[in-house]
Formats: C-alpha cells, sequence, structure tokens
C-alpha cells in the first residue's frame, strides 16, 4: 500500500527520487490515463482508447503501452524507448492531495508515496537543494502535477460530451503477431467515426467550442499507432 507524506523540506531535505523508468520501478502497466492537452504528443507514438473506471463507471482516455497486462512495449534495457513520456508516468511517486485551510477550503498540496522504490537518500535526483530550497526537478514536477489536476477535470469534461452524443463504443482489438500468434484486446472503448461525420453543425459546433473537436481528430490519427505496438 503507497504511503503519502505531505512533501517539506524539513521531512525530506536528504531524499532523492529515481526517475528512469523500468518494470522494476513499477512501470510495467499496459495503459496510462492522458490528458487532452497531451494529446498532440501522445498520439504521436501510442494509440488513445478509453477506459471505465471499475469504481465510479467514469470514462477516461487512456494511452495504450502494451497487448497485454503488465506488459510495457517502450520500456527498453537503456530506459523508456519513445520521445513522449504520459504525465501520468512522470508523476510517480508524487501525488497530489488535499489540505484543510485556515478559511475551511481544501487546497491541494504535494505528497510523496515514501514506500515506492524511487524514494531514496543514496541514489537519483534531490528534491531540495541544500538551502531546503526546491530543485529544478521537484519545481518541474510541481508544474505538470497542477497539470494533472486540471487535466482530471478536462478528461471528465470530454467523457461526458462523447458519452452525451454517443460517440463510444466498446471495442475489441484483435492483432496478430508476426510469430503467428494473436493478441485481442477487451474492455476498452473507442470513438464511433461514423457517427462522427453524422453529427449535425450544432453539435459539432459545440465540440469546437469547448475545444474537443481537435482531441477527437487527435485520438482518430492514434489508432494507426497500433501497428507500432505489433511491431
Amino acid at each position: 500500500m503507497p504511503d503519502y507524506r505531505l512533501l517539506t523540506s524539513t521531512e525530506h531535505l536528504d531524499h532523492c527520487v529515481i526517475a528512469e523508468k523500468s518494470y522494476a520501478m513499477g512501470d510495467g502497466m499496459m495503459h496510462v490515463m492522458v490528458f487532452p492537452p497531451e494529446f498532440r504528443a501522445v498520439q504521436h507514438h501510442f494509440p488513445i482508447f478509453f477506459a471505465k473506471d471499475p469504481e465510479t463507471g467514469s470514462f477516461y482516455p487512456t494511452a495504450l503501452l502494451g497487448l497485454e497486462q503488465d506488459e510495457n512495449l517502450f520500456l527498453e534495457s537503456h530506459g523508456w524507448g519513445a520521445n513522449y513520456l504520459p504525465m501520468m508516468m512522470e508523476r510517480s511517486p508524487f501525488f497530489i492531495s488535499f489540505q484543510s485551510s485556515i478559511e475551511g477550503e481544501k487546497r491541494p498540496v504535494v505528497s510523496i508515496d515514501m514506500d515506492s522504490a524511487r524514494v531514496t537518500k543514496n541514489k537519483g535526483i534531490r528534491l531540495f537543494q541544500d538551502s531546503g530550497e526546491p530543485s529544478k526537478y521537484l519545481q518541474d514536477v510541481v508544474k505538470k502535477l497542477e497539470a494533472i489536476h486540471k487535466g482530471h477535470q478536462h478528461n471528465k469534461d470530454f467523457a461526458s460530451a462523447l458519452l452525451e452524443l454517443e460517440l463510444l463504443e466498446s471495442c475489441n482489438v484483435e492483432v496478430g503477431l508476426e510469430d503467428g500468434s494473436q493478441r485481442k484486446l477487451t474492455g476498452f472503448y473507442a470513438l464511433n467515426e461514423d457517427k462522427l461525420h453524422k453529427l449535425d453543425g450544432e453539435s459539432l459546433s459545440s465540440l469546437h467550442s469547448n475545444n474537443f473537436l481537435h482531441s477527437i481528430y487527435m485520438c482518430l490519427a492514434s489508432y494507426s499507432r497500433i501497428s507500432t505496438l505489433v511491431e
């Protein structure tokens, strides 16, 4: 179980984080949540499908990294094998939690998973300078966490718009590998391109005004990346 603690220079001055990606560090994931603002970069490398949270029933966009459970085809001997790293992979072992202020409002704060294999005291990138000021690495992490915090609402609004127009459909993807074996991906959802083409002007205008139409086309373009996974 993760052990999230509020990140402070007092408690974590000498702590470091191993940023390299590997199976040993828990990066063997078949897919990872992504956000519309990063779709342009994501679609160059990974197919973007949608998954359904089994606990909440909500839908979210996800980048496909492998063709079976616990497989990440972009993990190589030297580390990460693509030119883009999705934000949700980059954030580990950090997390946004909420702390009550004097005014009674909940404000986001940065927490760190002290049980993560990435957190050390003698290897990796330091979180704080000797003065107690955040390192450049930590400053970049905080910016990513802020983008993720906003991205969750963006995903919620995006998925709601797609569901309202009935543009999401369950899909089964079957791929054949060079050795003759077959892989079948189930449990994912894809955009229905036929229904998209039949939308009226008002619906298309609404998608465009909310910056969702561009995200839709990025998803559709990303499906060609399935062949990259097969290769």
